[in-house]
C-alpha cells in the first residue's frame, strides 16, 4: 500500500525561523555557504551513469532540465515539492514507469502524459487541476497507481475506464466532488479507493458488490446512503448495509446529537429538562450534573439527544470522550453572572468556545443566554452584544494567526520543506465555527423554553448548517434500535443497563421480526449506534469487547467514580465498613490521602474502598466486582480498562526487581504482558500539583542542553499535557512527574518536558543534556524524535489545533528559532554540517539544532552493547521525596540499532 506521505530525498535542512511566541519572523538561521549541486549537472551524471532512476524533489524547479529529457531510458522521476507549471517535453520519456508530480503549482493536467504508454505510478497530488481533459487515460493500459487529491476536481474523464484492467490505487480525497464519479464503477480491479473530504451525499452500490476492493475511506463527506457512521465501519459493514437495503426500501432517520457546554450552575440541566418535558423544570443546586447526563426527546419528526456536560473542570478530562464532530452545541451562559470583561468572558464563554475550536472546528454553536429574570432588559442586550463581538473578534483572531502561519511557510527561503504544515494550515484555514445568534431566556418562562426550542428546530432543518441531520437506513436499523430501547427500559433490566453481547443477541432474536437477527449485523448495528451516541460498545478494548451498554449514562458514572469533583473529600469520607471490607484501617485512609494529595496516587485497596463507598451510596453495591475486577486480581474490571483506554489514569506496580520472565519484544507483533507481584498503584495526572521532585531530579537546565519547543496555536488544549504523561510514562521505564513538567529516563539519559501555557505562548519544552559522541547524539535525538511524535500523534485529536517544532538559537538572548521541516520519520532533516543565525551572526553545528549524527567527532570509549528496555506493567518503589516507577522489561536491540525511523514506527503503534 502506497503511503499518503512523500518523502523528501534531496532534503537539506530548513533556514526559516519562526521567530517569537506568535510565530512572526524575527531572525533566520542559514547553512554557511557551500556549493550546491546545480539539477542539470546531477541530472546529466545519473544519465553517464545508466541509472534508471532520477530524483529532483525540492529542487525549486520551473522547467524540466534538458538532461532528463535527454534520457529516454529513464523508468522513475521524483519532481516532488518543485514549482512546475507544465512539464513540456515529459512525452520524450516513452519507458517512464514512475512519475512524481506532487506538491507543484500544476493548474492545467498535462496532456503530454498520454505518450507515456509505459506509465505504471503517477502522482499529480496536491496540486491546482480543475478539470482533467478525455484521451489521456485511454493511452495509460498499465496505469496501477493514480494520485489525484488535493486539487479542485470535480469530475473524473470517461476514459478512465481504460485503465479498468490495471488500476489498483486511486485518490481522489480532498476535492469538489458532489455526486460519485461514474468511471470508478468500471475499474474492476480496483483495490484502494479514497474519497475522503468531498461533498458526497451518496455512494453507489455497485461499487461493493465486487470483491475487489480491500480499503474504502469516505470520511468527511455529508453522505446520507449510507450513513457516515455506516462508513467507519468499513467494506464489509457498507456491503451488509446494501445487503439490508435490498429486503426493504430505506428509512429516512433525523437524528441530531445536542452537546450542552457551559460553565457550572449556568442552567444546563435546566433547560435540558424543560426542553424535553415541554414545560419549565428548575434544577436545584445540589442536583446539578456530575459528569455527563443523557437523555432524548423528540421534536416533530427529529430526534434529539441530549449530553449535558458537567461545567467544572474537574470532568473536562472525560469530555474529550464524548465530544464529536457533526453535533449541535448549546453553549449556556449564565448573564446574570456575566461581566463584560475579558477574565469573566474568557471563563464562561471564551474557554469553551477555543476549545471547541480546537476538537470540533466544523461545529455549529448556539450560544444561550439564561437568568435574564435576574437582569434588567437593557443590561441583557448590552451583555449579548458584548459576547457576540467578543467570540467574533476570537474567531477573527485565530483566522489571523492562521494566515499568518500559512505566509511565514510561504514566505520562507525553501517552501517545499514546510508542505505537510501548509497543507494542514489550509486544512484548519477552511474549518471554522458556525456561531449562530444568541437567544436569551428565561429557564422559568414557558414561552422562552417554546421560543428556544423553535429556534433549534430552524436551524436543524438548515441543511447547510447540518447536511448529515438525516440518514437513510435499512428498516432492520431500526428494529434493533426500537427493541433495545424496550430491553433497556423494561423492568428486569437492572440500573446500570450492562449486557453481555451473546446474551443481548438472544433477547432481540425473541422479537419475532428479529428472529433471524444474527451476531456479525448485530455488531453493525450496534457500531452505528455506538457512533450516534444512543449506546456505547467499546469493541476495541479487549476487557469490554463483549459489554454493551445499553444505558450510556453509566459509563458515565463509571468515570466518575475516580475522575470528578472534590474527590479527596470522597477519599476522606469512606466508611469504617468498607474499610474492614477492604482489610484497610483509618490509618490506612489516611495514607491513602496524604500519596493522593502529594503524588496523586491511589493504590489498589484504596481505589476499591472508594468505588465500593461510592457504589453503595448510589444502590449499585451488586455491580463493583464487575468494575473493579476481583481479588486477587484475577482480571482486569471495566473500570480500570477503560481509564486506561482513555489515558486518564496510569498503573504501575512494585516489584523488587526486574522481571526476568517478561515477554521479548518483537517489533510488528503485540506484547504480551506478564503481570508482576506486588500491590498496583495507579497515578491520576489529572491531580498532580508539586514539581520540585523533578526539579531536583533533573538539577536544573544547562546552556549546552539539546532544546527544542513544540508550539501549540491556540493553545495547549485543557487535559493534553496529563494524557501525554500517560503515553509516554507508560512507554518509558523510568521517570517523574508533576502538574506540569515530566522527566524521561532512557538508558541512563534523562529528558525533560515542561509545559508552558500562557496566551499567545504555549509551548512544551524539550530538553536533554548534549551528548559526547556520534553515538550520543544518535540516541539522543531518537529519544526527542520519539517524544515529539508522541506529541504529534496525540494532537491529531485536535483537529484545530496547529503545533510547529522549533529551535530556539543557542545564543543567549537570541530570540531566533528555527523551524523544523516537515517530518516523515525516515527521511534526513538536514544535510548541512553548520548553520549560521540571521540575527546573531553565531555558527552553530547542525547536529545541535536539528535531529543529525555530525561527521567528525571524538569518539568516547567503547561501551558494552546496551539494551534498550521499553515498559508494560511494572513497578514503583518509594523514596523520601520523590517516585521512581520500573516497569516489567522488554529487550530490544541495541537503541542505536532503531534508527529514528523504526523509533518513530514503534512510537506511533504504541499510540495508536
Amino acid at each position: 500500500m502506497e503511503k499518503e506521505r512523500v518523502g523528501f530525498p534531496g532534503r537539506r535542512g530548513a533556514k526559516k525561523i519562526g521567530g517569537n511566541e506568535r510565530g512572526r519572523v524575527t531572525g533566520r538561521i542559514q547553512p554557511v555557504p557551500r556549493c550546491r549541486a546545480m539539477t542539470q549537472p546531477r541530472a546529466c551524471q545519473e544519465q553517464e551513469d545508466g541509472l534508471r532512476e532520477v530524483t529532483l524533489s525540492t529542487q525549486r524547479l520551473r522547467v524540466l532540465p534538458p538532461a532528463v529529457l535527454s534520457n529516454p531510458g529513464l523508468e522513475s522521476l521524483d519532481l516532488d515539492r518543485n514549482k512546475l507549471r507544465s512539464i513540456t517535453g515529459i512525452s520524450k520519456l516513452c519507458n517512464l514507469k514512475r512519475l512524481i508530480l506532487s506538491k507543484n503549482e500544476i493548474v492545467d493536467f498535462p496532456t503530454e502524459i498520454q505518450s507515456l504508454v509505459c506509465l505504471e505510478k503517477l502522482e499529480l497530488n496536491q496540486n491546482q487541476i480543475r478539470v482533467i481533459p478525455e484521451g489521456v487515460f485511454s493511452h495509460l493500459p498499465r496505469l496501477k497507481h493514480l494520485r489525484l487529491n488535493n486539487n479542485r476536481l470535480g469530475a473524473l474523464p470517461k476514459d478512465l475506464t481504460a485503465c479498468q484492467g490495471s488500476l489498483q490505487y486511486l485518490n481522489i480525497s480532498n476535492n469538489l466532488f458532489r455526486t460519485f464519479p461514474q468511471p470508478v464503477l468500471q475499474l474492476a480491479h480496483l483495490q484502494e479507493l479514497h474519497v475522503q473530504n468531498n461533498a458526497l451525499r451518496q455512494l453507489p452500490r455497485e461499487l461493493f458488490q465486487g470483491q475487489s476492493l480491500k480499503m474504502f475511506k469516505a470520511n468527511g463527506n455529508p453522505l446520507r446512503e449510507p450513513p457516515s457512521e455506516v462508513c467507519a465501519g468499513g467494506i464489509h459493514q457498507i456491503r451488509n448495509y446494501f445487503n439490508q437495503l435490498q429486503h426493504g426500501s430505506g428509512q429516512e432517520d433525523k437524528r441530531v446529537k445536542t452537546m450542552f457546554l457551559g460553565a457550572s450552575l449556568a442552567g444546563k440541566s435546566t433547560i435540558c429538562k424543560s426542553l424535553k418535558q415541554g414545560q419549565t423544570e428548575l434544577v436545584p443546586k445540589e442536583e446539578r450534573t456530575v459528569g455527563i447526563e443523557i437523555s432524548e426527546f423528540r421534536i416533530e419528526d427529529f430526534t434529539f439527544l441530549f449530553w449535558d456536560f458537567a461545567g467544572q473542570l474537574e470532568y473536562y478530562m472525560t469530555h474529550h470522550v464524548f465530544i464529536t464532530p457533526q453535533a449541535l452545541v448549546i453553549l449556556v451562559i449564565n448573564l446574570h453572572m456575566y461581566q463584560t470583561n475579558d477574565k469573566t468572558f474568557k471563563e464562561l464563554v471564551g474557554f469553551w468556545i477555543n476549545n471547541l475550536s480546537m476538537r470540533v472546528p466544523n461545529s455549529v454553536v448556539l450560544p444561550v443566554g439564561t437568568h435574564v429574570d435576574c437582569c434588567r432588559e437593557e443590561e441583557v442586550e448590552e451583555k449579548r452584544c458584548d459576547i457576540m463581538a467578543k467570540i467574533a473578534a476570537m474567531l477573527m483572531e485565530r483566522k489571523s494567526n492562521i494566515a499568518h502561519f500559512i505566509d511565514n511557510l510561504e514566505g520562507s527561503e525553501e517552501p517545499e520543506f514546510y508542505m505537510d504544515q501548509w497543507e494542514r494550515l489550509k486544512e484548519m484555514e477552511s474549518c471554522t465555527l458556525t456561531i449562530l445568534n444568541l437567544v436569551a431566556v428565561n429557564c422559568t418562562d414557558h414561552h422562552d423554553i417554546k421560543k428556544l426550542e423553535a429556534t433549534i428546530l430552524e436551524h436543524v432543518k438548515n441543511e447547510e448548517l447540518f447536511p448529515e441531520v438525516v440518514r437513510v437506513l435499512p428498516p432492520v436499523y431500526r428494529q434493533v434500535e426500537a427493541a433495545i430501547v424496550d430491553i433497556a427500559q423494561g423492568e428486569e433490566m437492572a440500573d446500570h443497563g450492562m449486557m453481555d453481547l451473546q446474551y443481548l443477541l438472544s433477547k432481540l432474536s425473541q422479537c419475532e421480526h428479529l428472529a433471524n437477527l444474527g451476531r456479525e449485523l448485530l455488531q453493525d448495528i450496534l457500531r452505528y449506534l455506538h457512533r450516534v451516541g444512543l449506546v456505547v460498545w467499546y469493541e476495541e478494548i479487549k476487557h469490554l469487547e463483549s459489554t454493551v451498554f445499553l444505558q450510556p449514562t453509566f459509563l458515565i458514572t463509571m468515570f466518575k467514580l475516580l475522575v470528578r469533583y472534590r474527590l479527596v473529600q470522597q477519599l476522606e469520607s469512606i466508611s469504617v465498613d468498607t474499610l474492614i471490607g477492604e482489610h484497610a484501617t483509618i490509618r490506612d485512609r489516611s495514607n491513602w490521602v496524604w500519596t493522593f494529595k502529594s503524588k496523586a496516587m491511589l493504590c489498589h485497596r484504596a481505589v476499591r474502598a472508594l468505588v465500593k463507598h461510592q457504589l453503595c451510596s448510589e444502590g449499585m453495591r451488586d455491580i463493583f466486582e464487575e468494575i473493579m475486577g476481583h481479588r486477587p486480581p484475577s482480571r482486569r474490571g471495566k473500570l480500570f480498562s477503560l481509564l486506561e483506554h482513555f489515558e486518564l489514569c496510569l498503573e504501575v506496580r512494585h516489584a523488587e526487581a526486574l522481571n526476568p520472565q517478561a515477554s521479548e519484544f518483537v517489533p510488528g507483533k503485540p506484547w504480551e504482558t506478564t503481570r508482576g507481584q506486588g500491590e498496583s498503584w495507579y497515578l491520576f495526572p489529572t491531580y498532580l500539583n508539586q514539581t520540585e521532585e523533578v526539579s531536583q531530579v533533573w538539577g536544573g537546565d544547562h546552556p549546552e542542553d539539546l532544546h527544542i519547543r513544540a508550539y501549540f496555536s491556540p493553545e495547549i488544549p485543557e487535559g493534553f499535557f496529563q494524557r501525554f504523561l500517560v503515553k509516554a510514562c507508560s512507554f518509558y521505564s523510568t521517570h517523574w512527574v508533576a502538574k506540569a513538567t515530566c522527566l524521561l529516563i532512557c538508558n541512563g539519559k534523562p529528558l525533560l518536558i515542561k509545559e508552558n501555557n500562557q496566551r499567545a505562548y504555549s509551548y512544551l519544552e524539550l530538553r536533554c543534556r548534549k551528548p559526547a559522541g556520534r553515538t550520543g547524539f544518535q540516541f539522543a535525538w531518537d529519544f526527542l524524535m520519539a517524544v515529539v511524535f508522541i506529541v504529534q500523534k496525540l494532537a491529531e485529536e485536535w483537529p484545530g489545533l496547529h503545533v510547529c517544532v522549533k529551535t530556539p538559537c543557542r545564543t543567549a538572548g537570541c530570540p531566533a528559532e528555527l523551524i523544523w521541516p516537515d517530518m516523515d520519520g525516515t527521511s534526513a532533516m538536514t544535510k548541512e554540517d553548520v548553520k549560521t543565525c540571521g540575527t546573531c551572526g553565531h555558527c552553530f553545528g547542525a547536529e545541535l539544532l536539528l535531529p543529525k549524527v555530525p561527521r567528525q567527532l571524538e569518539e568516547p570509549p567503547a561501551q558494552p552493547s546496551a539494551h534498550y528496555y521499553v515498559t508494560s506493567y511494572g513497578t514503583t518503589t518509594f523514596g523520601p521525596s520523590s517516585i521512581h516507577v520500573n516497569r516489567q522489561v522488554r529487550r530490544l536491540p541495541p537503541p542505536l540499532a532503531l534508527g529514528p525511523a523504526l523509533m518513530a514506527r514503534l512510537i506511533l503503534s504504541s499510540c495508536s
